[in-house]
């Protein structure tokens, strides 16, 4: 089974994709490829960040209901 990737590694991945878009050595369909990427990337990220808010919001409810 694949390990999902952590927050640091989407985010690092992410970095990489917009220094590379920044350099502006990439041709007009790499260029989109990249940015796709991006996308893809920035929703994953979301998706970990929505997730731990709602860990964060049930261990925080478990601790003033106890």
């Amino acid at each position: 089974m694949a390990r999902k990737k952590t927050f640091e590694a989407q985010l690092h991945a992410l970095e990489e994709v917009v220094a590379k878009l920044e350099n502006n050595e990439l041709t007009l369909e790499q260029s989109l490829e990249e940015y796709k990427k991006g996308i893809n990337l920035i929703k994953d990220c979301n998706k970990i960040l929505e997730n731990a808010q709602v860990e964060i919001a049930s261990l925080t409810k478990d601790v003033y209901n106890d």
